[in-house]
């Protein structure tokens, strides 16, 4: 099936002249038209663009001129800015025909590789959800593996779309988990990289953007694409090498970490699957050892709270009208901002250093960290979060957040899946490493690969003729 090829293997078709990418932009957009209406992934296709950006495409590797991700098929969340194209942040609060009038540096380096941008993937309330819950669509975006389930978020339908099969390649943002949370709850590769690494814009604390695949290979092929200069995000990296690097497992320091600090506990399937990990790595040569909690309950409130100012700011700044559209979670959830003083929120945004510095203090002992990328599987669709509790909305993100602070790059692969429920569910493994090292985290990824056992077929395949 066309639609289900990795990006590896269509750039190794089209060299050999096997496949076109107009063959495979038209299988893309059949098999995303067979399942939308299940899945609620996409919230723009352009398929008319995009099936002249394959012809494109198409005559560059006839001529031997193509590019590196050259006729790629690739979806960006909604909140990456390409010019003329929706850009209302997941939420019915913005102007109808609200659209961007700049483009961001990852949608820029995908489209100078040759990437086809042929659609726009659903995303929560100014992402500010770990679910596809949102004021602008009819319908939540649903996990493949079972609809009745989120698949995360806020980079919702980028790894919903993914996890189906619409084409290899998808782009989401992170700033406590938005990438790692859905790849872990959809079985995909998600890559939180090194803040900087991925010049982005707008830009704020901890933001990056980064790949949702279902290979290491294919988020290593984009990420080297995403990885160039762009000298609107004043904390872009120096060039440097992102291709996942040749890694000796025997002797390698591993950490383990099974509780967070603060936030849910892990589900007893959740930590089975982390500690096979664990022990998989360690029976190939390397040493494991537990890695104690480092984040406390100040430090997350802290963020808490001066996330909710910077909301309640932008939301409160809108006319009433427009204001009642944004989802009532999000309402609800901003509301105590209006009464903080400013001790409050300078003591919240100085919790983000204070974690930042215990992040990097704990790991430093190790080469890698591993823990649960989430303390429990995939959760109800019309759920805003596990909780669905505004009071106590980030229980869930207690392993992904340190890492946005910290800028450490952190990788969500999947460890295994549930074998309570009706069907199996996927579980996150987080791999974590030093700063600037995203090859490495690439690299002990890759190794995963190789060690874990056999992997569930992919769902939604039945529904594909291509």
């Amino acid at each position: 099936m066309i639609h289900q090829l990795s990006a590896a293997e269509l750039l190794a078709a089209y060299a050999q002249r096997r496949l076109s990418p107009v063959e495979v932009m038209q299988a893309v957009l059949a098999h995303a038209g067979r399942c939308e209406g299940e899945l609620h992934a996409l919230c723009a296709v352009d398929a008319d663009a995009a099936l002249a950006a394959a012809r494109a495409s198409e005559a560059r590797w006839r001529a031997g001129t193509a590019l590196p991700l050259d006729g790629l098929p690739v979806t960006l969340k909604e909140n990456i800015a390409v010019p003329g194209a929706v850009y209302r942040l997941g939420t019915a609060a913005t102007a109808d025909d609200a659209t961007a009038d700049f483009e961001a540096p990852p949608a820029a380096r995908l489209r100078e590789a040759g990437a086809i941008r042929w659609a726009r993937t659903t995303m929560p309330d100014y992402g500010m959800l770990s679910s596809g819950l949102s004021s602008l669509y009819a319908e939540p975006a649903r996990n493949p593996w079972d609809p009745a389930m989120t698949p995360g978020g806020s980079s919702a339908g980028a790894a919903a779309a993914s996890a189906a099969g619409y084409g290899p390649l998808h782009l989401g943002t992170d700033i406590g988990g938005s990438i790692r949370l859905p790849a872990g709850w959809c079985g995909l590769v998600g890559l939180k990289p090194s803040h900087g690494r991925v010049p982005i814009k707008p830009g704020y604390a901890g933001r990056v953007a980064g790949p949702l695949t279902r290979t290491i290979e294919d988020a290593a092929l984009m990420l080297a694409a995403l990885a160039r200069p762009d000298a609107r995000d004043p904390t872009q990296l120096p060039p440097g090498p992102v291709a996942p690097r040749p890694i000796e497992l025997r002797g390698l320091r591993i950490g383990l970490m099974l509780d967070a600090g603060w936030g849910d506990a892990v589900q007893p399937e959740v930590a089975a699957a982390v500690v096979a990990a664990a022990r998989a790595f360690e029976q190939a040569g390397a040493v494991v050892a537990p890695l104690a909690p480092f984040t406390t309950r100040d430090m997350a409130d802290g963020i808490d709270r001066f996330w909710r100012m910077r909301s309640w700011l932008d939301i409160s700044a809108l006319a009433a009208e427009r204001r009642a559209r944004v989802l009532p979670y999000i309402l609800d959830w901003v509301a105590p901002a209006a009464g903080y003083d400013g001790a409050t929120v300078f003591n919240g945004y100085s919790q983000m250093q204070a974690l930042r510095e215990a992040a990097n203090a704990a790991c430093e002992p190790f080469d890698f960290v591993l823990s649960p990328v989430a303390p429990m599987p995939a959760y109800p669709a019309h759920l805003a979060s596990p909780l669905h509790d505004p009071a106590r909305p980030f229980e869930h993100i207690a392993f992904t957040l340190p890492y946005n602070m910290s800028e450490q790059p952190a990788l969500s692969i999947n460890a295994g899946f549930t074998t309570a429920g009706l069907r199996p569910l996927p579980i996150g493994l987080q791999i974590v490493g030093r700063r600037f090292d995203d090859a490495g985290v690439l690299a002990l990824g890759a190794a995963w690969e190789q060690l874990r056992p056999a992997q569930r077929p992919w769902p939604f395949k039945e529904s594909s003729t291509s």
